[in-house]
């Protein structure tokens, strides 16, 4: 097995999925990981993706011309991986592209991609890392990318996938063995929709880079770039929390509905189902389903419930919604945005002559059109998870049912290799499910390290998750602060509520300010009816970002410890542009 496959490995705690690190890019960060994939990975998941994961990664850079060959010989832990369960990425070969790149540095890398900045080692540098060739391959990547103006990849993208939706309902009719054999065939478009998706993202990244330069150097307000970008329109990210939101609206109008909502979220799905005076909602309600069903917590693990297979999930936020304040309702939002916009570009304008004024604009219109693209093919890829994802439950409820205390999860604990023998016999496989599921639980309690740099620290030396919850931080006091990275600009004071598990937002309520650990789709919603967000950790590409950005309230990433040290009920004020959050009361014991 070459250096960086996946295997299973014994850490103290049992054997479970994992790969080994790099020795040439040995520093690892969960920073837009953690997002990506919060929980600890299943074996089957890794192991049938590892491939088309690898290939799409390697093929991605070195299409770009950051690479060659010849910079990856260890595999692809290079590019990132998954280590004791928990997915990391390589912080030191972004820093190598970033060293590479003209016009960057190693601090903005490291907080547009992985809100690491204040916590990764320093830069050790290489011989290698400078590449001239590389360079040039670099500049010539970036001008395409200042002169794109469609990207055609986006449309034969979803056609693809529509295409695999089409399938479904026959692959979900044939045999086990029929299905095992379309799960392995559906890795090779995968791989082509992430390579898709990389390549997007780079430019992307490369073009708010770039215009956050522009803005800081030129313009002298780094975070006007943020207002450039602010309410971009039609951002798959934010997408969710506008239909939501009309279906929250469609509640708080109708005392029937609302007394259905009333009576609590336990049984709802089913009493508004049974309905006749709710049809009008249900007929709504199932479209929502119908196209955002892929979304949820964890949607790239095809193990884990999403909206669709959840349906109550969105029931939760939407009892949330229809609670909200109208006046936070996003389409009014997106007027004051379009026009605050408009007035920056305006002004930054005026302030720019010759080539300042040509660059602005170019690297403006590909952030926009690049920035947009990144959030549809993300969305594309997840639509064929989601396929994935309904064909492995339907072979995982079969197999269940063949042994005497099978469980829907089992499928998952086995490895790709071994699911041939899987299905025709699940039973001989008992005892190393009981023992994976064991480890995995066990890790699970446990909080992997946010960046490590050589080895993995052993799991078993890990905090345990509930003792770290319970820890006593020592709460911030009036007056004191706590600096993050602005990803949203303006300023809004607010009670501070912290929320760890979106299905489980507590009393956050109108006005109020989100304190979260870290943010995916499934937390969306939440933002709507708050004032602002601060979250533990993330970058300037992360997903708390584009979706504050798109809604226009203020964002503070990558603020350390956000949810330990802001104590719950504290009065708080958020500066989204220069990243810093100030306790201005807190509540008293």
């Amino acid at each position: 097995m070459r250096l960086g496959s996946a295997e299973m490995l014994d850490f103290g705690l049992g054997e479970y999925i994992t790969q080994h690190p790099s020795k040439r890019y040995p520093i690892y960060t969960r920073g837009n990981a953690g997002e990506v994939w919060p929980e600890v990975a299943y074996p089957l998941t890794i192991t049938l993706t590892r491939i088309a994961g690898e290939d799409a990664a390697a093929k991605a850079a070195i299409n770009a011309g950051v690479i060659s060959p010849k910079d990856i010989l260890e595999g692809p832990s290079c590019f990132g991986g998954v280590f004791a369960g928990y997915m990391y990425l390589n912080l030191s070969f972004g820093r190598m592209i970033a060293v590479r790149t003209p016009g960057t540095t190693i601090e903005k890398s490291d907080a547009t991609y992985y809100g690491s900045e204040q916590q990764a080692p320093e830069y050790s540098p290489h011989k290698d890392d400078k590449n001239l060739l590389a360079s040039m391959k670099i500049i010539r990547y970036g001008w395409k990318m200042l002169n794109t103006n469609e990207i055609s990849s986006l449309e034969s993208d979803r056609e693809l996938v529509r295409q695999w939706q089409q399938r479904l309902p026959e692959i979900l009719h044939s045999t086990n063995q029929e299905i095992v054999t379309t799960l392995r065939e559906i890795m090779q478009p995968a791989m082509d929709l992430f390579t898709n998706h990389l390549d997007v993202t780079g430019q992307a990244g490369g073009a708010v880079q770039l215009l956050s330069t522009i803005c800081e150097e030129r313009l002298g307000n780094r975070s006007l770039a943020l207002t450039l970008l602010g309410n971009l329109g039609d951002v798959d990210s934010a997408a969710p929390s506008f239909a939501l939101w009309e279906l929250g609206r469609i509640v708080a109008k109708d005392p029937k509905l609302s007394t259905l909502f009333d009576e609590g979220v336990i049984g709802l799905e089913k009493r508004i189902r049974d309905s006749y005076h709710a049809s009008n909602f249900v007929d709504e309600f199932d479209t929502f389903l119908q196209e955002f069903g892929s979304r949820g917590p964890n949607e790239w693990e095809t193990a884990c419930e999403t909206w669709g297979t959840d349906p109550s999930s969105v029931l939760v936020l939407i009892d949330r919604m229809r609670l909200a304040d109208p006046e936070k309702s996003p389409t009014m939002r997106a007027g004051k945005l379009a026009k605050n916009r408009e007035e920056t570009l305006l002004l930054a304008r005026s302030q720019l002559k010759g080539f300042g004024l040509w660059l602005f604009n170019k690297a403006f219109h590909a952030s926009v059109l690049f920035s947009k693209a990144r959030e549809r093919s993300k969305t594309t890829i997840i639509d064929l998870i989601h396929v994935a994802r309904l064909m492995s439950r339907e072979l995982a409820d079969r197999t269940a049912r063949e042994r005497d205390s099978g469980e829907l999860i089992d499928l998952w604990f086995i490895l790709e290799t071994e699911l041939d023998e899987f299905v025709r016999d699940p039973s001989a496989f008992d005892e190393r499910i009981a023992e994976r599921k064991q480890v995995r639980n066990e890790l699970s309690r446990r909080v992997p390290p946010f960046i490590f740099e050589g080895d993995l620290p052993e799991p078993s030396t890990w905090q345990i998750r509930e003792e770290v919850n319970s820890q006593a931080f020592p709460a911030l006091k009036v007056g004191d602060t706590l600096e993050g990275f602005g990803g949203g600009p303006g300023v809004a004071e607010g009670i501070a509520r912290v929320v760890t598990d979106p299905s489980d937002p507590g009393s956050l309520g109108t006005g109020d300010i989100l304190i979260a650990p870290l943010t995916d789709p499934s937390w969306t919603p939440l933002f709507v009816p708050a004032e602002a967000v601060v979250v533990n950790v993330g970058g300037q590409m992360s997903h708390a970002v584009i979706v504050s950005r798109e809604l226009g309230m203020p964002c503070v990433v990558a603020a350390a410890d956000a949810t330990q040290i802001i104590k719950d009920g504290s009065h708080i004020r958020v500066d989204g542009s220069s990243g810093v959050v100030t306790i201005l009361d807190v509540p008293n014991e």
